[in-house]
């Protein structure tokens, strides 16, 4: 393992969720790679989606909770160049071993990380 995927496993933490013996590998990559590099990422994620709210001039705090929480999966699920940043954002920590695998599973791994996306910041409707 060189230097740079070394710093990223301790970087990142540990596996968040559980991973058992019978844990499909998309779980695994999901709870050992995509949770805690979420997890890490989480404040510049609320940032990206808070500039393009602004860009886009949306009053998205004058909306209601349930308008708010549509809003979210509307937003990451249709504005592609937004998916994109985020993705970037999460794909940027991965180590070559992690981007291997992502790439083998790319279609299943970017449904993963844009609903865990859309679950994040719907969690987080107080920072928005």
């Amino acid at each position: 393992m060189n230097s740079r995927d070394s710093f990223l496993n301790e970087f990142r933490g540990p596996t968040l969720g559980q991973n058992t013996i019978q844990s499909s590998e998309e779980e695994v990559f999901q709870n050992a790679t995509l949770r805690p590099i979420l997890k890490l990422q989480n404040d510049l994620i609320v940032l990206v989606f808070q500039n393009y709210v602004n860009q886009i001039k949306l009053p998205f705090k004058d909306f209601t909770v349930e308008k708010k929480m549509s809003s979210i999966a509307t937003i990451i699920s249709k504005d592609i160049q937004l998916q994109n940043t985020l993705k970037g954002i999460v794909i940027g920590l991965f180590t070559t071993e992690e981007y291997h695998y992502y790439s083998k599973t790319i279609s299943n791994s970017n449904k993963r990380i844009k609903a865990m996306l859309i679950e994040r910041l719907q969690s987080q409707l107080q920072l928005l």
